[in-house]
């Protein structure tokens, strides 16, 4: 009996690149139909151009093309993480639909699942995209690693393209997280894993949906749900500082008590004081605050996503 293997994907907006990608994805699983039987999902977004129009039209002519319909935009983060659950496959394949995920490496990401491994992930290596992005991105992985207490050691430069055992998956729906971050989550269940080292190839229609938003916020869930160390800096940097103020002051008293008439106080330390001293203020509510963000989006518990519809299930 075949194995059948599920390959899932999240677009907004894709118009120009649905058809390639099913093609691709086509190409490959056409190579190894001996052996494996497939799925390929997509979910919609609820895009704005003609991406649903013409994913109707790929499911019209392939009954192994499947589609969700979002009853709205439900991100970069739910999305994905919602589709790879609804698959059945003895393995999932999570890719991206803007084709920067190459479907080629489907055949070395089952190599390695045959191998034993319950995921394979790609790991980028080099891209051809921005080198201020790809440099940004190395320099927050540094910073996840160095101040990760989780105990699991998280994989730099993957975005989550990779493929999962069934038993993965399982495990996840059990998590029932209302905003994964799936690369951590992956690294927290700690089921062997291999990577597979890839160039990046750049975007070659479309416009990327990632902006500073997307980006901090998906930097911001990694940093929350894999380490306390922002919020015991917090707490170290308020003793020091504190200690810091009295000996300032001491200074200050000192020195105006021997020379009381040639040492005048004058406003600008009291206001570069005032300002420091708010500005590390500032920064450390904010770093609470994301905490207790995220804790709020997993006391509402709300669904990772709404269907509108369902096509070739």
């Amino acid at each position: 009996m075949k194995k059948k293997l599920s390959i899932v994907s999240s677009a907004y907006n894709e118009e120009g690149n649905i058809r390639e990608l099913y093609e691709q994805v086509k190409a490959q699983m056409a190579l190894l139909g001996d052996k494996y039987d497939y799925e390929q999902i997509v979910l919609d977004n609820a895009s704005t151009d003609g991406t649903l129009n013409e994913l109707r039209k790929i499911a019209a002519q392939d009954k192994n093309f499947k589609v969700i319909v979002n009853a709205r935009n439900f991100g970069h983060i739910r999305s994905p993480y919602y589709g790879i659950l609804q698959c059945e496959g003895d393995a999932v394949i999570y890719m991206a639909s803007d084709l920067q995920d190459p479907p080629a490496l489907i055949p070395q990401f089952i190599a390695k699942w045959e191998e034993g491994y319950k995921v394979v992930l790609a790991q980028k290596k080099q891209s051809k995209e921005s080198w201020l992005f790809f440099a940004v991105r190395r320099l927050y992985y540094w910073l996840l690693n160095l101040v990760n207490d989780s105990g699991a050691e998280l994989l730099s430069n993957c975005t989550g393209f990779g493929l999962y055992d069934k038993c993965v998956v399982d495990e996840l729906r059990k998590l029932d997280e209302p905003y994964p971050y799936l690369r951590g989550l992956v690294c927290e269940l700690g089921y062997s894993r291999a990577l597979i080292p890839f160039m990046q190839p750049a975007r070659k229609r479309g416009f990327t949906k990632n902006n500073f938003y997307t980006l901090y916020d998906n930097a911001m869930i990694g940093f929350t749900n894999h380490s306390k160390v922002p919020l015991r800096l917090a707490a170290f940097g308020g003793f020091a500082l504190g200690i810091f103020s009295f000996i300032l002051a001491l200074i200050y008293l000192v020195l105006k008590l021997l020379y009381w008439d040639s040492f005048p106080m004058g406003t600008a330390p009291i206001l570069l004081a005032v300002l420091f001293f708010s500005s590390v203020q500032l920064f450390f509510i904010g770093i609470i605050g994301e905490y207790i963000g995220a804790i709020l989006t997993q006391v509402l518990k709300r669904p990772l996503v709404i269907e509108k519809e369902r096509i070739n299930f």
